[in-house]
C-alpha cells in the first residue's frame, strides 16, 4: 500500500470517530472495513465502508447501504448521490462528505413519506413459463425440526432485482410456502460500474420483529454477495445452513 494513502486513512479514521463517537464502529481493522449510523427524522440509514488499498489517490471506498425501511427508488437515488460526491472529490477522503450527505437526504424526508418495500408480483400475474425460463437455480435447505414444527430455508445466486422477485415469487407456488406464518428474506447484490463498487441489499420481516434484519446481518458478517434467502424462523441456523448447502458461502 502507498504510504501516503495509509496516513491518509488513519487520519480519516481518527477524524470519523472524534466526530460521530459510538456511532462510528470498527467492524474489521485488519481488511481496514468500518460502519457509521445515520438517524434523522426517525429514520436510520447505516452505511458500511471499506477502504481499498489505492484510497483515496485513485479509488473510492467501497460501500454498502442499509435501510429496509426505504424504498428501491429511494435508495438508488441515494446511490447515485454518493457516486456523484465521490466524482467531485476524486483523490480526496470522502466518508465525512458521504454521511453529510445521507444526513441531508434524511433531513428531507418528512415522516409521512416513509415507506415500506413493496411485495413482490402476483404469482396470478405472471406467465410462469416464462418465469421458469428466467427464475435462478433454488436451493431448499433441510428441513430443521423443534417442538413439533418444521422449518426450512431456502436460497439462490441473485444479480438483479428481478432475480429477487422471480425467485420468491416461485417459492410461493409452493402452497406451504405461501400459507406459512412469516416468510422472511434478504439478499445483497453486488454492483460493479466504472464508478467502483457497491452493495444493494434488503430485507423482509413479513411480521416477524427483526428477523429479516438478523438475516441481512448474518449476510454482512459472512461477506456474501448476490446472495438471496428465505427462511421461516430459525434465523441464523437456517440461513447459514442453505447458503453452505446452495454452495455459495465464502470461504
Amino acid at each position: 500500500m502507498d504510504s501516503d494513502n495509509l496516513t491518509k486513512q488513519a487520519e480519516e479514521v481518527e477524524a470519523l470517530s472524534a466526530i460521530y463517537g459510538d456511532d462510528w464502529i470498527t467492524e474489521s481493522e485488519v481488511t481496514r472495513s468500518y460502519s457509521i449510523r445515520i438517524e434523522e427524522n426517525k429514520n436510520e440509514v447505516r452505511l458500511y465502508v471499506t477502504m481499498p488499498d489505492d484510497y483515496p489517490s485513485h479509488s473510492p471506498p467501497k460501500y454498502e447501504l442499509s435501510a429496509p425501511w426505504m424504498d428501491r427508488k429511494a435508495k438508488t437515488q441515494l446511490h447515485h448521490q454518493l457516486d456523484e460526491v465521490y466524482l467531485e472529490n476524486v483523490g480526496e477522503n470522502v466518508i465525512f462528505q458521504w454521511v453529510e450527505k445521507i444526513r441531508e437526504v434524511l433531513q428531507a424526508i418528512k415522516p409521512a413519506e416513509k415507506k415500506v418495500e413493496a411485495k413482490p408480483q402476483a404469482v396470478e400475474s405472471l406467465d410462469l413459463a416464462l418465469l421458469d425460463i428466467n427464475c435462478p437455480d433454488i436451493t431448499h435447505g433441510e428441513v430443521i425440526v423443534d417442538r413439533k414444527s418444521s422449518f426450512q430455508g431456502h436460497a439462490a445466486e441473485v444479480h438483479c432485482l428481478e432475480d429477487v422477485n422471480a425467485v420468491l415469487t416461485k417459492l410461493k407456488l409452493n402452497k406451504k410456502i405461501l400459507n406459512a406464518t412469516h416468510n422472511m428474506y434478504a439478499y445483497r447484490i453486488e454492483r460493479k460500474t466504472a464508478k467502483g463498487t457497491s452493495i444493494l441489499q434488503d430485507c423482509d420481516d413479513d411480521g416477524e420483529a427483526h428477523a429479516g434484519g438478523r438475516m441481512l446481518h448474518l449476510l454482512q458478517i459472512l461477506d456474501q454477495k448476490n446472495t438471496l434467502v428465505v427462511v421461516f424462523r430459525h434465523i441464523n441456523n437456517a440461513t447459514r445452513q442453505v447458503i453452505q448447502q446452495a454452495g455459495l458461502l465464502k470461504k
